[in-house]
């Protein structure tokens, strides 16, 4: 498979259960080495992973989980404060900032994993079935954040079962079409 993977664009990595869609994701983020062939990836110097179960601190809030890590990314408090809050408007989640994360329904964290990974500045941001446990409500408001982030800039790849958000994304790569 030859596919050129461009920034400013949303990518949908489909295919049946078990065809590898998680794993090459894994081989995109360099955690795995492909069995055969390569990958290229130019331009890339860092990447951010949305896991398809949102991962957070059930007693630390909303914002501290986008301020953190930048923060590690060496911004001072008050900047990444500021930041995290744009983040959390873009997302729709101002409203539950103070919230504990074990407060958080299913679409509000899968949400918050998105404003966290969108808000460090990275090349590449991989996404592994995030509206795989979700209502359609709760899937539609994540399909439309994820619309938004080929504003960023930086390439977007979304392994999906989810036929809407296929549809939602720029291009679509389909790995069960290779067996």
């Amino acid at each position: 498979m030859n596919a050129r993977l461009e920034a400013g664009r949303v990518h949908a990595l489909v295919g049946p259960s078990g065809c590898g869609k998680s794993t090459m994701l894994a081989i995109l983020a360099g955690w795995l080495k492909p069995s055969e062939g390569a990958v290229e990836e130019r331009g890339i110097r860092s990447f951010s992973w949305v896991p398809q179960q949102p991962i957070g601190v059930a007693k630390r809030s909303v914002l501290d989980h986008v301020v953190l890590p930048l923060m590690i990314h060496g911004l001072p408090r008050k900047t990444a404060e500021n930041h995290a809050w744009q983040m959390l408007r873009r997302f729709g989640l101002t409203d539950i900032a103070t919230h504990d994360y074990g407060s958080l329904s299913g679409g509000e964290a899968q949400r918050l994993m998105l404003a966290r990974a969108a808000a460090t500045s990275c090349d590449m941001l991989l996404i592994d079935e995030p509206t795989a446990s979700l209502d359609r409500v709760s899937a539609r408001t994540v399909i439309s954040c994820i619309q938004g982030l080929s504003s960023r800039g930086c390439v977007a790849i979304v392994a999906t079962h989810d036929g809407e958000l296929r549809d939602a994304c720029d291009d679509v790569l389909d790995l069960g079409a290779l067996e």
